[in-house]
């Protein structure tokens, strides 16, 4: 009886060294994935941090732009309110005439664009891709 107590035993001891070697293997293959996935993320936040310079390139580009175009738009405004001063003033000169001379002129009013901008003196022209590619 003993010899088979022995073999009982000894089956069992088999038994969980064949159990520890399966958990160790399983273990080793767990921290063989987990290194995978750590490794392919590692890759993913580089790509990102690409991805990112590349956007923050093109916003830092289409602020530029947009600074130089709203300085520009500043500049035309002014512009505008200066020649629509001299357009006035050259009206007042046109009615002087008109009431000296005795003769009826066409003296069209001037809008005032800058105070009512929907009715700009020239038609709003569409923005289409090809102008925002620009930026």
């Amino acid at each position: 009886m003993t010899s088979l107590k022995q073999n009982q035993h000894l089956n069992h001891d088999e038994k969980k060294m064949k159990k520890l070697m399966s958990n160790r293997e399983s273990a080793r293959r767990s921290r063989k994935k987990k290194q995978q996935q750590l490794d392919e993320l590692r890759v993913q936040i580089n790509q990102l941090k690409d991805e990112n310079k590349v956007v923050m390139r093109k916003i830092d580009g289409a602020t530029g732009a947009f600074v130089a175009v709203n300085s520009e738009n500043h500049v035309m405004r002014a512009q505008l309110t200066d020649l629509a001063d001299r357009l006035r003033l050259l009206n007042n000169v046109l009615y002087v005439a008109q009431e000296v001379s005795g003769l009826v002129m066409d003296i069209p009013e001037v809008p005032d664009a800058l105070m009512e901008p929907w009715q700009l003196p020239c038609p709003v022209q569409p923005v289409t891709a090809l102008d925002i590619d620009m930026f």
